[in-house]
């Protein structure tokens, strides 16, 4: 089993016929996700490859019975595509784009609450369930099946960790790069809730980072409802004190969001949290 998306999830990518909407569409197909088609203003009745091109969600979303949607255009346009997602049928939306205001973010996450959506991101990899289905950019060659949920803040640490847990012989339930902005659509306390009610995923990854609260929150959840083990890793560590840091979600501020005080939580919720990436799979055994 996974969380959010299966095999039967149908896809379209808004932005399919841009540079990175062209590349990852045809990745996505190749990989077995049912990418139903996609949708680029003014273009209409056109094809990529097999997957016919629309000009809005809705219509989109209507003719091909998809219920989930990937967003790949500049930033400028994203908060538009991102309601134009909530305003169809869809009922997962995925977006990519990095750079999205913070203000814009904060008025699409309450638009898509309103609207009963799922917004993953922005600035984020994606979502896969291995063998199943992937949506994102994710390479899917390192992912396996199996009963570890992942979590993650990082979409390359992300990628380190899986390659790690699948090199171990640990497949993936679902693997989510939540965003690494301070305002994103899923938080990592939504998707533990989802982790816990999956009856095949046994075990879960969270990979956070330095800044913000979303970790110690999830440290307060799992002290409180999580029954599952759970093994973590906080990037940037060790980056030096008042380092500004590449993410737009990397700001600490007071005695919150600093390395010290995530570790700290998750200590006292009883999960271990490693200092390297390749000691995952042991910590999650032990």
């Amino acid at each position: 089993m996974s969380i959010l998306v299966n095999g039967d999830t149908k896809v379209i990518v808004q932005g399919i016929t841009g540079r990175d909407g062209s590349f990852h569409a045809r990745s996505m197909l190749a990989y077995g996700t049912k990418v139903v088609g996609g949708v680029t203003p003014g273009k209409g009745g056109q094809s990529l490859d097999s997957m016919p091109v629309f000009d809005g969600v809705d219509e989109a979303a209507r003719a091909t019975g998809a219920d989930a949607s990937i967003i790949f255009v500049p930033a400028r346009f994203a908060s538009a595509a991102i309601r134009e997602a909530a305003d169809s049928p869809i009922r997962l939306i995925v977006c990519i784009t990095e750079g999205v205001p913070l203000v814009e973010m904060a008025q699409n996450y309450r638009y898509i609450k309103e609207r009963g959506k799922v917004l993953i991101g922005p600035n984020c990899p994606g979502l896969i369930s291995p063998g199943k289905c992937k949506i994102g950019i994710m390479p899917g060659q390192i992912h396996a099946p199996g009963g570890v949920g992942v979590i993650s803040r990082s979409g390359t640490l992300t990628y380190e960790i899986v390659y790690n847990l699948t090199k171990a012989g640990l497949g993936q339930s679902t693997c989510i790069g939540i965003g690494g902005d301070p305002i994103t659509g899923l938080s990592f306390v939504e998707v533990l809730e989802m982790f816990e009610k999956d009856p095949d995923t046994d075990s879960v990854v969270l990979i956070g980072e330095i800044g913000g609260e979303a970790e110690e929150e999830a440290a307060d959840y799992i002290k409180r409802s999580f029954s599952k083990k759970v093994v973590a890793f906080i990037a940037g560590r060790t980056a030096p004190p008042e380092k500004k840091m590449g993410h737009a979600g990397a700001i600490i501020s007071g005695s919150r969001g600093t390395p010290d005080s995530k570790i700290k939580a998750f200590g006292g919720a009883g999960v271990p949290v490693v200092d390297r990436p390749d000691q995952v799979p042991t910590a999650l055994r032990g």
